[in-house]
């Protein structure tokens, strides 16, 4: 009994016990649970602040918005480089590194990455981004429009784009430069920002420029200069110093010489200080202080203080390195020697600036990877030790030679023109030549013909690609006029890209109709004013005859006629005044009120009728530059009632045989800065009466007999004659630059000679005066001579025939604009004179005169200008004067 009430109180025990667990176990996991929910609230954290001092946590980012900016979400948040579901350190570099990428587009002004909030392991990101505003709109004042464009173009921005503190700063120095390089020194530059009240995002920018004076030079205050006097340094009137660029204002040595103060001029003319001091031997020369500053508003004053050291002299030169050439040729090369001053300007012209020096003898003979150091290996008292050190290297040929730009021409017309060919050896001669042939070919822009040098160290090899700009140098010419014979028209076509080869092939390259891509020349003319004047040419030529050598061959024919006034037009006392002249032309006398129109008569004419064959070659001796052509050229003059020749009718011809030896070496064509050209030529016609047998002495002596007229078609039915020219030009830059002065020189003389004193050539005689520009009156039957400053044929009127001239011109030039359209100006002097008789030629008995002008190349109608001059003599009494002259064409 006892051990079953013990057994059931035992059982009764366990069941509270373990009824009493239970309830604690549930008491606590419902605590335990209520304790999570509350930290778990606690957990959510909004706009927390991040100790960027303290240590970082991991988070997941649980979302990001982007504000600021209108756009989708997605491709703005792709920028950061962030994105949802990623683990980053907070504080830590992913949300630096997604802030710089904001910051590198270049876009926005503002960028910040806050969190939003921060629930349990979870960051919740916030973007703000403010974008820069665009430039709707570009202000300036106080500028003239050139000064507008260039700055437009210089300081980069532009409507639409968007701006920074960075850009706006920029584009102040920038243009506080430009002025200052004008001289304004004292510029003042502002630049407001105003908000476009029209457009969202965008400002308008007003730059407001107050340019003050020109600041110019006053005084030029130097010290230390004992062995270089301030005369030599400032310059007097008639003299260039060292400084070129600076002058002092209000002096008399300075008239007509730039004063305008820049900061560049200045540093330039210290650099030039220096570099005299090296010519003159004066290596240790350098500058102790110098100081610039404003006398008053308009000027400013230099000071600069010079420690020239002591002068230096050549004591030795050796030579190290060098095998292809003997140490004996190089220093004949250099030209300096033991004794010498130290000149290191003169010394570096010798070794590689002068077209002799010695680095142009390696890089001619294919070293193109040859190097030279001079170097000072002693210096004992003021003697100089030099050494100059070379690295030869390998010969470099020529690899690949490519050409870009060219759409009209066959590439191998091109190419013919190339002294550089592949596997050719290097030579800095060479591709100079070839620049410029391909210059003066005319369909490329001779400004722009520039040789890209490719070298390969690797194997040794040179490519060059020529990048060339193509031009339209076709010419089409369609004018009218009104004259005293009533309208007078031309119309003419110059195709400079013919091909004779594809004539009549449809297949090949083609503009419209005109076959093309051969760079030959085909001309075709007319002038005409209806009944009294008509003349026609036609003509073609070509450099490359055959397509293999450079062998030149033209043909050309021409067909002309003119006619007569009735002589019902004139008065009986004015007629027998012109019948006195042999040659009147029209229009040159008073009291003719009628039109010349009116009075057309067909039975006093002019015709000619001319054909001409040509050949030619480049020459190697004395140089390639030489050039011999030779034309055979016949001409019919059939005249009646023609009273302006000497003979009035019948028929003349004219067969000769003309021999030119040329030599052009001009860089440019359009604008030459060096070179010359010249010409001598020789055209002589068979000398009929020296084996006719015809008395010449007693032939057409007496105008009054009866047999006159047909003792004249006798005497001059063969013209016969020799006839004699030189012309020479050269062409020097005198200043540096693309856009250089260069001064034109030109010699020129002309004798038409007979075989026979009886028998003088009535035509091919030289009409002197004025522009130059042959008239269609008598274009044919004399060579046109222009001399500025007197009027047309006022050296050689009518009844006086030329048959000898000369003539002497400087020209000093300067381009005003360089390209496809070329425009410069000139100055010129002039001095010639013409001469009825080759005994009477004197060089030295010239007609004077001077004068300023201008000329434009247009792609599509050739060289154009306009002169004035003022002739200095008086020609047959009457003074040369101001006179206006109109050009058209280059003339040689």
């Amino acid at each position: 009994m006892i051990i079953k009430k013990t057994t059931i109180y035992m059982r009764n025990k366990n069941k509270r016990l373990t009824s009493l667990i239970s309830f604690r176990l549930y008491a606590l996991f419902v605590i335990f649970c209520a304790a999570g929910s509350a930290m778990h609230a606690q957990q959510k954290i909004v706009n927390p602040e991040i100790n960027y001092a303290g240590a970082s946590h991991t988070y997941e980012i649980g979302g990001i918005e982007v504000s600021g900016v209108d756009g989708e979400d997605y491709m703005l948040t792709g920028v950061s480089g962030l994105s949802i579901g990623q683990k980053i350190s907070v504080p830590g570099s992913q949300i630096t590194d997604a802030v710089r990428r904001y910051w590198k587009q270049g876009l926005f002004s503002d960028v910040s990455i806050a969190a939003d909030s921060i629930v349990g392991d979870k960051i919740y990101l916030h973007v703000h981004l403010a974008v820069r505003p665009r430039v709707s709109e570009i202000n300036f004042s106080g500028l003239k429009k050139t000064e507008r464009e260039d700055l437009e173009e210089k300081i980069g921005l532009i409507k639409g784009g968007q701006v920074n503190p960075n850009m706006l700063d920029r584009a102040k120095i920038i243009a506080t430069r430009y002025f200052e390089n004008k001289g304004y020194n004292n510029v003042e530059i502002s630049i407001i920002q105003r908000d476009d009240v029209l457009n969202k995002n965008y400002m308008i920018l007003d730059f407001i420029v107050d340019k003050k004076e020109k600041m110019k030079v006053r005084n030029i205050i130097i010290e230390g200069n004992e062995n270089l006097s301030d005369r030599k340094i400032k310059g007097g009137l008639f003299k260039k110093g060292v400084f070129k660029k600076i002058h002092e204002a209000g002096k008399l040595s300075s008239f007509l010489k730039a004063k305008k103060f820049t900061p560049e001029r200045y540093k330039t003319c210290l650099d030039d200080l220096i570099l005299k001091y090296n010519e003159l031997g004066y290596r240790d020369a350098r500058i102790v202080k110098d100081s610039v500053w404003n006398a008053d508003n308009k000027h400013v004053n230099l000071y600069i203080k010079v420690y020239e050291g002591k002068k230096y002299f050549i004591r030795d030169i050796s030579w190290a390195g060098n095998t292809v050439f003997s140490t004996d040729y190089l220093n004949q090369v250099l030209g300096m020697k033991k004794g010498d001053v130290y000149n290191q300007k003169l010394m570096n012209k010798r070794l590689s600036e002068d077209d002799d020096a010695v680095g142009n003898n390696y890089w001619n003979n294919g070293y193109l990877f040859y190097n030279l150091q001079p170097t000072e290996i002693n210096i004992v008292g003021d003697s100089v030790d030099l050494e100059m050190r070379i690295y030869e290297g390998k010969q470099a040929h020529i690899n690949h030679v490519r050409i870009a730009g060219n759409e009209r021409l066959y590439e191998n017309v091109i190419r013919r023109e190339l002294r550089t060919k592949p596997g050719d050896l290097f030579s800095r001669d060479a591709i100079m030549r070839s620049a410029r042939e391909l210059a003066s070919m005319g369909h490329f822009d001779p400004e722009k013909v520039s040789p890209d040098v490719k070298p390969n160290y690797e194997d040794g090899t040179v490519d060059i690609n020529w990048n060339l700009e193509q031009k339209n140098n076709d010419q089409v010419e369609f004018s009218l006029g009104w004259g005293q014979t009533g309208v007078i028209g031309r119309i003419g076509l110059k195709l400079n890209n013919f091909s004779m080869r594809n004539l009549f092939n449809k297949n090949k390259e083609h503009r419209g109709i005109m076959p093309i891509g051969d760079g030959e020349v085909l001309s075709i003319g007319a002038q005409t004013n209806g009944r009294y004047y008509q003349s026609y040419n036609v003509s073609y030529s070509t450099n490359w005859f055959g397509g293999k050598r450079p062998i030149q061959f033209s043909v050309g024919t021409y067909y002309s006629k003119q006619t007569d006034v009735s002589g019902n037009y004139y008065n009986q006392a004015w007629q027998n005044n012109y019948y006195n002249y042999y040659d009147g032309g029209y229009g040159s006398y008073g009291g003719i009120y009628n039109n010349y129109e009116d009075f057309y008569d067909p039975d006093k004419y002019v015709k000619l009728l001319g054909v001409s064959v040509g050949w030619g070659r480049n020459l190697r001796w004395p140089d390639d530059y030489f050039q011999l052509s030779i034309q055979l050229s016949y001409q019919r003059y059939m005249l009646r009632n023609w009273r302006y020749f000497l003979v009035s009718n019948g028929n003349c011809n004219n067969l000769n045989l003309g021999i030119t030896l040329s030599r052009v070496s001009t860089d440019n064509n359009l604008y030459p800065r060096s070179g010359s050209e010249f010409s001598a030529s020789v055209t002589l016609t068979p000398p009929w009466s020296l084996w006719d047998g015809k008395d010449y002495k007693n032939l057409a002596t007496n105008p009054k007999s009866p047999h006159f007229i047909d003792e004249q078609q006798e005497k001059y039915r063969w013209i016969e004659y020799n006839k004699w020219k030189f012309k020479a030009r050269t062409y020097t830059a005198l200043t540096n630059g693309q856009k250089c002065l260069v001064l034109m020189t030109r010699v020129e003389f002309g004798l038409l000679g007979s075989y026979n004193k009886h028998k003088k050539s009535p035509f091919e005689t030289y009409y002197m005066g004025g522009d130059g520009m042959s008239g269609y009156s008598m274009g044919y039957a004399d060579e046109t001579i222009g001399l500025r400053g007197y009027d047309n044929g006022s050296l050689t009127p009518r009844g006086y025939a030329g048959y000898a001239y000369d003539r002497f011109s400087l020209e000093l030039r300067y381009p005003l604009m360089l390209g496809n359209t070329t425009i410069y100006g000139l100055t010129f002097l002039e001095a010639g004179n013409a001469w009825d008789d080759t005994k009477k030629f004197n060089p030295f008995d010239m007609k004077r005169s001077a004068g300023v002008g201008a000329r434009v190349f247009l792609p599509m109608v050739g060289l154009m200008g306009v002169d004035w001059g003022y002739g200095f003599d008086k020609v047959f009494g009457k003074r040369g004067g101001a006179q206006f002259h109109f050009v058209l064409g280059q003339e040689f």
